[in-house]
C-alpha cells in the first residue's frame, strides 16, 4: 500500500465518528442519484413497451367535433363513415390496413357474474393494425362483419373477472343483454402509455355494435397502419386530401377530422420521460454536492488540527506537492468509501421503491459508474482547497502552532 494512502487511512480512522458522518453525506447523495435514475430508466422502458404495443405505424382518424366523446360511444355531429374508411384503404397507397371503429361502455354477463368494460367495434384488419396476437381461438372475420354476427373476442382482464381459470372460447356471454358467442381471447398487452388497461375490452364486429347495441350508422374512429413508419407523412397527406374531398370542404374551411400519428405521440411521451429522468437525477445530485461540502468542511477542520504535524513533515523534507497529495488522497478516500457504500444503498433503495411503491426500476451499470465517478470528482473538487491551504502553510508558523 502506498505510504500516502496509509497516512490517509490512519487519519480517517483517528476520528471515526466524524469520518462516518462525512461519508454518510456521500452515501446519501450517490444512493439518491442511482435510485432516482433507475426509477426514471424503468419508467422509460415501461413507456417504450407500452408504445410498442400500440404500434408505431398506427394512424388514428377521429372527427374533430367529437374528439372527446366519439370514441366513448356518445353521439353528436359525426363526420366519419364506413365508406370513408373503405375509401382510405382503397385510394391511399401509403396505407396497408384499415379498420372502422366505435366504442361504448356496457355490462358483460356470464352466468351470475358481470363486468362493466369497454366494448369496441372493429373490422378484421384491427388485429394486424395493432399487432395483437391471440391467446386462444381466432379473430373476427369479414363474413361476420358483413352479417352482423353476434360473436365477440375477450380481453384478458374480462376473462379473469368472468371466467377465472375456465376457457371462455365457444361459451356464451351477454353484452347489453344480447347473447354473444366467444370466438377468441386476446393475449395480454398491459397498461397503455396513458395508464389505461388495454386488456379490459370486448371486441365485436363494428356492424354488430352499430346496429344491434348502439343503434347508429356512423363510426367514431378509423384505425389505419402505414406501409412503413417513414411513410406516415405521405399517408397523413393522402388521408387529409381524400377526406377533404369526400366531406366537400372548401379551401378556407378547416378539417372536420384529425389524423393522429402514434410516432409523434410516442416521441412526446419519450421526451417527457427523458426530461423526468434528468430532473430526478439533477435533484438527487444536489445531495451529493452537499456531501462534498461536508468533505470540504471536515478537511478544513483536519488541516487546522494537524497544522503542527504538517510543519514537522515540511521540516523533515516533505514538499508542497506531498502535503497537497496527502490531503487530496484523504478527501478522495472519504468520497470513494462513501461512493461504494452509496452504490449498494442506491441499488437496495431502488428495489425497495419498486417493490413497495409499485414503480418500475432499471439499474443501469453506466449510471452506477457515473454516480461513483462523480462522487470521487466531488471529493477531489471540494478537497482541493483544504489540501492547497495545508500545502501552503508557512513552515515556521506551522511548527509554532499549538
Amino acid at each position: 500500500m502506498p505510504p500516502l494512502l496509509k497516512i490517509a487511512l490512519r487519519a480517517i480512522m483517528r476520528n471515526k465518528l466524524r469520518s462516518s458522518l462525512t461519508i454518510l453525506g456521500i452515501v446519501i447523495g450517490v444512493g439518491a442519484v442511482i435510485a432516482m435514475v433507475s426509477i426514471g430508466q424503468g419508467a422509460k422502458v415501461m413507456v417504450e413497451k407500452q408504445l410498442e404495443s400500440l404500434g408505431t405505424n398506427v394512424l388514428i382518424i377521429i372527427p374533430i367535433s367529437t374528439t372527446h366523446t366519439a370514441t366513448r360511444g356518445t353521439t353528436g355531429t359525426i363526420t366519419l363513415t364506413v365508406n370513408d374508411a373503405m375509401a382510405i384503404e382503397r385510394e391511399c397507397s401509403a396505407i396497408s390496413y384499415v379498420s372502422p371503429g366505435l366504442r361504448t361502455n356496457t355490462q358483460v354477463v356470464y352466468g351470475n357474474l358481470n363486468w362493466t368494460t369497454s366494448v369496441l367495434g372493429i373490422g378484421p384488419d384491427y388485429q394486424l393494425i395493432r399487432n395483437w396476437s391471440m391467446e386462444s381461438g381466432r379473430f373476427i372475420t369479414q363474413q361476420e362483419v358483413n352479417t352482423m354476427a353476434k360473436v365477440c373476442i375477450l380481453g384478458k382482464t374480462v376473462v379473469d373477472n368472468l371466467f377465472g381459470a375456465l376457457d371462455p372460447v365457444d361459451k356464451s356471454v351477454r353484452v347489453n343483454n344480447i347473447p354473444f358467442k366467444v370466438v377468441g381471447v386476446l393475449s395480454a398487452k398491459g397498461e397503455s402509455a396513458m395508464g389505461q388497461d388495454q386488456d379490459d375490452v370486448v371486441l365485436l364486429p363494428y356492424t354488430t355494435l352499430q346496429r344491434k347495441i348502439m343503434g347508429v350508422t356512423h363510426i367514431g374512429v378509423v384505425y389505419a397502419s402505414t406501409v412503413t413508419t417513414e411513410a406516415r407523412f405521405e399517408a397523413i397527406d393522402q388521408i387529409t386530401t381524400l377526406l377533404r374531398q369526400r366531406h366537400r370542404l372548401r379551401p378556407n374551411e378547416e378539417n372536420d377530422f384529425n389524423v393522429i400519428s402514434q410516432v409523434e405521440f410516442a416521441s412526446t411521451i419519450m421526451e417527457t420521460s427523458r426530461t423526468m429522468t434528468m430532473l430526478l437525477g439533477s435533484i438527487a445530485s444536489v445531495s451529493l454536492i452537499v456531501g462534498g461540502i461536508g468533505i470540504m468542511n471536515i478537511m478544513l477542520v483536519s488541516t487546522t488540527e494537524r497544522t503542527r504535524e504538517i510543519g514537522i513533515r515540511m521540516a523533515v523534507g516533505a514538499k508542497e506537492k506531498d502535503i497537497l497529495f496527502q490531503f487530496l488522497i484523504e478527501a478522495t478516500v472519504l468520497s470513494s468509501i462513501g461512493g461504494i457504500i452509496g452504490v449498494v444503498f442506491g441499488i437496495v433503495l431502488s428495489k425497495l421503491v419498486s417493490y413497495f411503491g409499485g414503480w418500475p426500476s432499471l439499474l443501469s451499470p453506466i449510471s452506477i459508474a457515473i454516480a461513483f465517478l462523480f462522487s470521487n470528482m466531488v471529493g477531489i473538487f471540494f478537497g482541493y482547497y483544504p489540501a492547497r491551504k495545508a500545502s501552503r502553510l508557512n513552515l515556521i508558523d506551522a511548527l509554532r502552532y499549538e
